[in-house]
């Protein structure tokens, strides 16, 4: 499978950034209690469509685990049974992790999907782990960031769990995302060492420093980001879906510092380009790098001035991950190449 890596390694990232689109897409359309238990989703392996399938009914037979929602109350089938005609409450348990008991077919199958791409990624990452072993011998850092690949999967899945139990505590939502970046940085170590052909670049150390400081300003903007989206998700619950107008009233200082920070981000990464352009540096990358800065600056300005129109948030965050990549990439590009120039 040695031939084939380089290519399980790209199909890994491509799901694995998948899963950020489809948890971003959640968070945007509010689905995240679309499935309140979990892995299953209303005791369901494949979700409802109708309240009424989640309604109790006469001389139906319930699986043990499925719930209904009765008197806005989720409740949960203690064992298999068939029922009469009359509502045994000795054959329910309320269900006891949350108390949010709303059924939105929409938020369910967006939730479901969601679920079902995390399932895709992993596969797709323990395939990529059974193959890095292969590169045993040439390099033990493959194998072993695959193996540490596949926990992080493992451990995203838990704490997804852990994030519907709490009703989308803001917190756990973070750290979530920032467990994916790590994923994706392991990944993309991968399809760097495995891609069959490198091409040699020129750098020195100038661009490379200034490329670690860029990094280094886009991760902290990304921290500070995920800060403010927690503020968002307060507000929204506060002030609900349909008033956008009042989410940022009264924001936190750290609004503020994200917002004036996107300025430094971008001078920054600015001077990258200029570096590139001037010595003639093939870091091609370096233009989409800059391409996506300026989409995540309007959309940051068009959720904070035109009040969140729809998909911004999801385009500013998923951005937000492709960026971090692409920079990250470009430091493997950057520090593993042979020819060095002395002067900019």
């Amino acid at each position: 499978m040695k031939k084939h890596i380089h290519t399980i390694a790209k199909i890994a990232l491509i799901t694995t950034y998948l899963v950020i689109f489809a948890g971003a897409f959640v968070r945007m359309t509010g689905s995240g209690m679309g499935c309140p238990d979990w892995p299953k989703c209303f005791g369901y392996y494949i979700p409802p469509t109708e309240r009424t399938q989640l309604e109790w009914q006469q001389n139906h037979t319930y699986n043990k685990g499925q719930v209904i929602i009765l008197n806005e109350t989720l409740q949960v089938a203690k064992t298999s049974f068939t029922t009469s005609s009359v509502f045994n409450k000795s054959n329910w348990e309320p269900y006891t992790k949350h108390d949010y008991a709303i059924f939105n077919p929409l938020h369910t199958w967006v939730e479901y999907i969601n679920r079902l791409l995390g399932v895709l990624a992993g596969f797709a990452t323990l395939i990529l782990a059974v193959a890095a072993f292969s590169y045993w011998k040439n390099n033990k850092a493959i194998p072993l960031l695959s193996v540490f690949i596949v926990l992080g999967m493992g451990f995203q899945a838990w704490l997804g769990k852990t994030v519907v139990d709490s009703n989308l505590a803001p917190l756990k939502i973070t750290i979530h995302m920032v467990m994916a970046l790590l994923i994706v940085a392991c990944i993309l170590y991968i399809v760097f060492k495995t891609k069959p052909n490198k091409t040699e670049f020129k750098t020195n150390t100038k661009f490379k420093n200034v490329l670690i400081i860029a990094s280094i300003l886009t991760l902290i903007q990304i921290v500070l980001g995920t800060q403010v989206r927690q503020f968002v998700d307060e507000q929204t619950k506060i002030f609900g879906d349909e008033n956008a107008i009042l989410w940022l009233n009264n924001p936190t200082i750290t609004f503020y510092i994200h917002r004036s920070f996107s300025i430094i981000v971008l001078l920054v990464n600015g001077y990258l380009l200029y570096l590139v352009k001037k010595s003639h540096l093939n870091y091609t990358k370096i233009n989409w790098v800059m391409a996506i800065l300026i989409v995540e600056v309007i959309s940051g300005i068009a959720m904070a001035y035109l009040h969140f129109p729809f998909g911004s948030q999801t385009l500013h965050l998923v951005l937000a991950c492709i960026l971090f990549g692409l920079q990250y990439y470009l430091i493997l590009e950057a520090f593993n190449t042979k020819n060095k120039l002395q002067t900019l």
